[in-house]
């Protein structure tokens, strides 16, 4: 463990927020599973969770590095969830094909959003304490 890491929070995060997206997947799956409209695309945020919990292991030997990488994910993991939110207002409605997708799309974007704002905080903060 690096003095870098001691001092930053994000790759306990990291790791933190990559496992209750691999658990949002993996029980979105699950759930397609048991009510016979299996598809894969359920698994797309246990992807970009592992895909975080790779980034967390890569800042705990180089921090800025691997949450650079891990906040490019998130972004790019929060834009994908948009497109499965279109059907959001089916979805109230008691109309939507697949609500466990939508559900499962709007979990992650929420947990993906908090993630890039506590990210942009904490490189907010590192500068300004390199600064002073």
């Amino acid at each position: 463990m690096t003095a870098e890491y001691s001092t930053s929070p994000m790759p306990k995060l990291t790791f933190i927020f990559g496992a209750i997206l691999v658990v949002v997947g993996g029980g979105g799956y699950v759930f397609s599973l048991t009510n016979n409209t299996d598809h894969w695309t359920a698994l797309i945020p246990a992807i970009i969770g592992v895909l975080l919990l790779i980034s967390g292991a890569i800042a705990l030997k180089n921090l800025m590095a691997g949450i650079h990488i891990a906040l490019l994910i998130a972004l790019v993991g929060a834009l994908g969830m948009f497109m499965p939110l279109m059907n959001l207002g089916e979805l109230f409605a008691g109309e939507a094909e697949r609500p466990a997708a939508i559900i499962s799309a709007l979990i992650s974007l929420i947990v993906l959003v908090v993630y890039i704002i506590l990210g942009v905080r904490s490189f907010l903060a590192a500068r300004r304490w390199k600064k002073g």
